[in-house]
């Protein structure tokens, strides 16, 4: 059974980009077990001391990479701040350079930014895609969906009933879900 490991690159509380990974896991395609990373507050800012070759990383870091080693797909949902990925997802992403946890991983986003944002998100996902280029990360440009969400889009549960919304994402997922991992 493929598992694809969501990780929402907004913290904040409701985010829209949280209501399309939580989405996604209402969607999930038979047979797909996704988990919704949850622990991205809790990684301490990247230090490569911090990340000794023989040794152990913060626990945090080491829960994210086990997180990372179970999963055969990651499907990311971020928003864009001051023209760039924000700094938590940035963060996050740089405890996965030099490890090789996501080498070959087949990987997509949803780009959910709302149809006023000044460059609807374009900048922080060219920012991925190239940090996702230093991680060896295999992207999977169908699992790359543009998806307006606008706050009314979500429900009270937090879920997102568009029926357009829904079909991007979904996509996403079956995308995903069919590209093998690299072997190497």
């Amino acid at each position: 059974m493929p598992r694809i490991l969501l990780i929402c690159g907004s913290l904040r509380n409701g985010s829209t980009n949280e209501a399309v990974l939580r989405t996604a896991l209402a969607l999930a395609p038979p047979g797909v077990d996704l988990e919704l990373f949850g622990g991205m507050a809790s990684l301490p800012l990247f230090n490569p001391d911090d990340d000794p070759v023989e040794g152990d990383p913060p626990p945090p870091v080491a829960a994210f990479r086990r997180e990372l080693a179970a999963a055969d797909a990651i499907l990311f949902s971020t928003p864009e701040y001051a023209g760039a990925l924000p700094g938590p997802l940035v963060n996050l992403l740089d405890w996965t350079v030099g490890g090789g946890e996501t080498y070959g991983m087949p990987v997509g986003f949803i780009n959910a930014a709302g149809r006023a944002a000044p460059t609807a998100g374009k900048n922080a996902h060219d920012s991925l895609r190239t940090i996702l280029g230093y991680t060896g990360s295999e992207l999977v440009e169908a699992a790359c969906r543009r998806a307006p969400v606008a706050r009314a889009d979500v429900d009270a549960d937090g879920l997102i009933a568009d029926p357009g919304i829904r079909a991007e994402i979904t996509a996403a997922l079956d995308a995903l879900a069919g590209s093998p991992p690299d072997p190497q």
